[in-house]
């Protein structure tokens, strides 16, 4: 018994000794043929949820970045975000000038994170969500 498994024991380190020689020398137009067998051929999605797929135009304007952004802090206060139309809640940021304002809302400030998480969103386009909510103080 104690020969047996130590002749499978050979046997098992020498099957992984050889495939990883294998391994080692299939070269870059080989693996990437293997890489193109193994794609999937298609998605398979539920009903409802296939996936979005939304062609950007343009710049958006700030109304749509707050609404689809900004407001899920914006619209109620979370974590102390100034809350659309509240000139008492806008003003001691707006003291500090809009380089600074612009600044936090781009780079991220306390609970705020950079860019409010729209990551896809340019600089412009988050300044004119901060123009947008405070437009109407």
């Amino acid at each position: 018994m104690d020969m047996s498994r130590k002749i499978l024991t050979v046997l098992v380190a020498a099957l992984t000794f050889a495939s990883a020689s294998i391994a080692a020398t299939v070269s870059q137009a080989e693996h990437d043929s293997i890489v193109e067998r193994i794609q999937p051929v298609g998605n398979v999605y539920l009903a409802g949820s296939e996936p979005v797929v939304v062609v950007q135009t343009g710049p958006r304007d700030g109304a749509s970045v707050y609404g689809t952004f900004c407001i899920a802090c914006h619209a109620s206060g979370v974590s102390g975000a100034p809350k659309l139309g509240d000139a008492a809640d806008w003003a001691p940021r707006i003291a500090q000038g809009t380089e600074v304002l612009n600044n936090h809302a781009i780079n991220g400030f306390n609970a705020m994170p950079p860019k409010g998480s729209c990551m896809d969103c340019s600089d412009d386009e988050i300044i004119a969500a901060i123009e947008h909510m405070i437009a109407g103080l």
